[in-house]
């Protein structure tokens, strides 16, 4: 695991968009950490550095939202509100693992359908107001793509 201090919001922003450059069609990105923790300020900042240019609203009442981008499709989903893993078979989980990037937050409502080769990160609290610490864990395929990602943040 790679721990990567984010001191303020600017600074999720510029790890977003550095995760954004390395993703390719097939990936899984798990966003995990507590309300507030800036799962969708990521996703939403992984979304714009991958070219999306419209509103970017939390999937948190539509679960999934999809974003037709240069290179892949991204489908941001939120299982926040899911009762049962096997209901993201309902959202198209499947065709966004296979034929786009995914971007899951509350990955652990589904841990069971997740691939190994996610690239898991959990945003928690930093030790000041405003700031956030990533935990990274690379999954199959991650590892090389992630060298020295840490040395940026």
């Amino acid at each position: 695991m790679t721990i990567i201090d984010l001191p303020d919001e600017q600074a999720t922003v510029a790890f977003a968009a550095r995760i954004a450059a390395l993703a390719t069609t097939g990936d899984v990105i798990a966003l995990s950490g507590p309300l507030g923790a800036g799962k969708t300020v990521f996703a939403r900042a992984f979304i714009r550095a991958r070219g999306g240019t419209g509103e970017v609203p939390s999937p948190t009442f539509t679960l999934v939202q999809i974003y037709d981008l240069p290179g892949a499709a991204v489908w941001h989903f939120d299982c926040y509100r899911l009762r049962d893993a096997e209901e993201a078979w309902e959202l198209g989980i499947e065709d966004a693992f296979r034929d786009g990037i995914s971007l899951i937050e509350w990955p652990e409502r589904i841990a069971a359908l997740l691939p190994p080769r996610r690239l898991a990160i959990a945003l928690l609290p930093g030790r000041v107001p405003g700031a956030r610490r990533a935990e990274v864990e690379a999954g199959e395929g991650w590892a090389a793509r992630l060298a020295g990602i840490a040395a940026h943040a």
